[in-house]
């Protein structure tokens, strides 16, 4: 097995961030976290770097002329970090085509919402839960999903469910999505740490844990 070493990309408060980087240094994921890319300078997440030594930098698209030099700059830094793998937590911009076309299959997303439900552009964080209470919805969840090209629709990892009760509001459901988020990404990572992803044809096939596991 191939060690993750893993680049994440924030662009606000962190907590996942940090409580995955947090299971890198705790040894309990063969991966190491190597940098942290956020797109705001005053996002919390990048003291929340400083707090578990991660190296971390900033890159705002409106600081470069191009879309291709702010692509050449995002993977400059990752080759720079030797990163392998690329962890998305709260990260709400498009990544350029270049670095997922560079890491295919080799980075992950995750949503608050069972996808393809309440996914697309601009349904992050409140947004989508407020989409969930209004339609009605029973259920609700987490999807950590494979990053491509489009915003969340690349094949889907892992996912789990919360109930929807009759009086949530956008907030208390959020709550809940958040406090699943940690185990159920930090599971998918692992799952690529154990080497036991295959996609084809869209699809994620969780191979069986070896005798060796």
């Amino acid at each position: 097995m191939t060690r993750l070493k893993i680049a994440f990309m924030a662009s606000g408060n962190g907590t996942l961030f940090e409580a995955l980087a947090g299971k890198c240094r705790a040894g309990k994921l063969n991966a190491d976290a190597v940098l942290l890319i956020s797109s705001d300078a005053s996002a919390p997440v990048m003291r929340r770097a400083e707090h578990v030594h991660v190296p971390s930098i900033v890159l705002e698209r409106k600081a470069f002329a191009t879309e291709q030099e702010f692509a050449d700059a995002m993977l400059s830094a990752l080759r720079t970090h030797d990163a392998n793998f690329v962890c998305l937590a709260g990260y709400l911009k498009l990544i350029p085509p270049e670095a997922v076309r560079a890491f295919h299959h080799r980075m992950l997303n995750i949503h608050p919402a069972l996808l393809p439900a309440f996914g697309g552009k601009g349904m992050y964080g409140r947004r989508v839960h407020e989409a969930a209470v209004n339609r009605g919805v029973r259920i609700s969840g987490a999807t950590v999903h494979v990053v491509d090209e489009e915003f969340d629709h690349g094949p889907i990892v892992l996912q789990r469910a919360v109930f929807v009760k009759p009086d949530d509001t956008p907030d208390t459901l959020a709550t809940r999505v958040h406090a699943i988020e940690y185990d159920l990404y930090t599971d998918a990572v692992r799952l690529f740490c154990d080497d036991r992803i295959r996609i084809e044809n869209h699809r994620v096939t969780i191979l069986p844990r070896t005798t060796h596991d």
